[in-house]
């Protein structure tokens, strides 16, 4: 279970000896004072002096903006640079700060010999995705010249680190944990080869722990790209992944907050096993990744609530109530989606970063089981107001899919407001976004991708092109100033974090520009879009690439590049109540990788017309699946039977 934060120990402060030990100096005075010398007091004077600024409480370390002018500094001055990775909301991180950041010792091989960077890694996209498997805090020691030393997760107790400093400065060779990247041949078909995806599937398959009912193991995550594409394959009649898709949305549930609602990242639950005698047992539930960590110890919960967590909660939970039609799926959708208005929304609309889950020094469960009034007795965890586009880009998202299943309009009026503010508050010239108010660095390819999907998720369940042209220019930005050097793939950031360092690929993004452009070339018809998803296949055909992680998202890539979306266009007014009744049962059904249009004919051709429909004089709806169209339809309850017929 959660540890708590401990209090400051007189030990762990220390006293010179710590630093003296870990500078290889030891003072002892085992006589008396009254043995005395000029030569002992000198020399007492002198060992005093090497460990004073130790004791100091004014030598704070001081913490430097992550540039390149940083490794210049350390350069002129002869000495390395520590980055200190960190997330707002990470309580692991707080423990650093209090505990070994403000340990003599430490500072004192600080201020002696590192440059130190402290980044919050939500502010900057590209340096999270170069040490997103780190968790955090993340400690990274490089040379002068940008060169890796050492790289570290998670919490690192005072002892320790003053260790590994020391070690640096005595040996700067790069460590076990610094190997060297090895060159990849990139994919020069954007189709994976049979033989590629055959052993996808076989891995989906086996990263399922089916006793213990979650994807990985000892870990079970409720991973959004595993629910989906296991709900895809249910959908077409496979009842082992429909079993473990519910299984999952069952365990989701638990990661809820009772009291304030809201998802938690992770938490550890008591399992008792059905044998005999009863078994008991520990699991982690976690959604997302990017967890803090306390050492060598993963199995701590984590009350945090990270706005990217929230808006995977209420998309997956949505798209699964608009599958099975399960009221409890919507009950939980709809209580994540209260906590982000009340608590995660701003007063202009927009959506903030997240909530901590320490308060005033008190964390863990026995804080998160009391009620209301005693939590707020003892302080409420801080919320993260920075308003980043990519945030807002997933929540604008996973509201539409809320709207798409519960038509409720201040639902999608939320999601239009963020879009707005976004849009006023982050543009940048031609269609892109920047991350933050004040970026030290970018544009980042995260923020203009979401953005862009929240554009085309708000045209698909609004019908109003302007939203559609938004999400087009979004990829045209994306396309010119992400495009990797190699042809294959889109890089994280515009610029280098370092000199020593160039911009990467990373897998998830590319497999998210592919699904994102590949569906924006079925509404514009424009080939651009459809070379926009090639590139970013390249990188992920490429075998490498494709079995690093987790199977899913490589699969939906794959799958839906090779394939049409299932096409539903309304054709009638936009005032025609029929029509209006028929566009909602559109856009309740549960695929996520649909295309719903409405034509109103005063507003000229749709975007791409494909497919040529017939003048009635009334409203009817049209279902394609690639193949071949339906006859027309006039009733919203046939529409949603033929809608099922279609998917199977």
């Amino acid at each position: 279970m959660s540890r708590e934060m401990s209090p400051i120990s007189e030990r762990e402060t220390g006293a010179r000896g710590d630093f003296c030990a870990a500078s290889g100096i030891v003072v002892e005075i085992s006589r008396p004072f009254s043995y005395s010398g000029v030569r002992w007091l000198f020399l007492l004077l002198v060992l005093s002096a090497r460990c004073s600024f130790a004791q100091t409480p004014s030598q704070a370390i001081v913490w430097h903006p992550w540039s390149d002018e940083v490794f210049s500094q350390a350069a002129r001055e002869h000495k390395f640079v520590l980055l200190d990775l960190q997330a707002f909301w990470c309580h692991w991180c707080h423990v650093m700060d209090q505990e070994t950041y403000s340990d003599p010792a430490v500072r004192g091989l600080m201020k002696q010999s590192y440059i130190a960077v402290k980044i919050d890694q939500d502010s900057r996209p590209d340096l999270s995705n170069r040490y997103e498997d780190y968790g955090w805090p993340a400690t990274i020691l490089f040379q002068a010249d940008g060169s890796e030393i050492v790289r570290e997760k998670g919490f690192i107790p005072p002892r320790r680190m003053a260790s590994l400093l020391q070690a640096v400065i005595d040996d700067p060779s790069p460590g076990p944990s610094v190997t060297p990247e090895t060159a990849i041949t990139y994919a020069t078909t954007p189709s994976f080869s049979t033989e590629l995806l055959a052993e996808l599937h076989k891995e989906f398959g086996s990263q399922y722990d089916l006793p213990d009912k979650g994807w990985d193991f000892g870990v079970k995550y409720l991973d959004a790209d595993s629910m989906e594409y296991a709900s895809e394959l249910a959908q077409h009649g496979e009842r082992l992944e429909e079993r473990r898709v519910r299984d999952e949305l069952r365990a989701g549930q638990k990661l809820l907050d009772p009291v304030w609602g809201g998802a938690y990242q992770s938490l550890v639950v008591l399992l008792v096993l059905d044998v005999n005698p009863p078994v008991a047992q520990y699991e982690r539930i976690q959604i997302a990744g990017g967890l803090d960590s306390g050492g060598d110890s993963w199995n701590d919960s984590h009350f945090e609530k990270p706005l990217s967590v929230q808006a995977q909660m209420i998309r997956m939970y949505a798209q699964s109530y608009g599958q099975w039609h399960t009221p409890e799926y919507l009950t939980t959708a709809e209580s994540v989606h209260r906590y982000v208005r009340q608590v995660l929304t701003s007063p202009e609309g927009a959506v903030y970063a997240g909530q901590d889950g320490d308060a005033a020094g008190d964390t863990g469960a026995a804080y998160f089981a009391l009620d209301d009034a005693k939590r707020r007795a003892l302080g409420v965890p801080r919320v993260d107001q920075h308003l980043y586009a990519r945030e807002n880009g997933w929540m604008i998202h996973a509201l539409c899919a809320l709207y798409a299943v519960t038509g409720d309009a201040p639902t999608l009026q939320e999601a239009e407001r963020s879009a707005q503010w976004v849009i006023t508050h982050r543009s940048l010239a031609n269609g892109g976004f920047s991350h933050g108010e004040h970026d030290s660095a970018g544009p980042y390819l995260g923020d203009t991708l979401t953005m862009g999907q929240g554009f085309l998720a708000l045209y698909e369940v609004t019908g109003n092109r302007v939203w559609l042209q938004r999400a087009k220019a979004a990829e045209h930005f994306l396309a010119r100033n992400f495009a990797a050097s190699s042809g294959a793939g889109f890089v994280t950031s515009k610029t280098s974090t370092n000199r020593a360092y160039k911009p990467h690929a990373e897998r998830g993004e590319n497999a998210q520009v592919a699904r994102f452009a590949n569906l924006l070339h079925y509404y514009t018809g424009d080939e651009a879009d459809k070379e926009t998803a090639k590139q970013a296949m390249l990188y992920l055909a490429t075998p490498e690439i494709a079995k690093a992680g987790l199977s899913a998202p490589a699969l939906l890539a794959a799958a839906e590049f090779n394939a049409s979306p299932l096409h539903i266009t309304i054709v009638g007014g936009k005032k025609d109540a029929a029509a209006a009744a028929l566009f909602k049962a559109a856009l309740k059904g549960g695929v996520a990788y649909k295309r719903v249009e409405w034509w109103d004919r005063t507003e000229g051709p749709l975007p791409q017309s494909d497919v040529s429909y017939p003048f009635l004089n009334y409203a009817a709806a049209f279902v394609c699946n690639g193949s071949s169209c339906s006859s027309a339809i006039v009733d919203p309850r046939d529409l949603e039977s033929r809608f099922a017929k279609a998917v199977e």
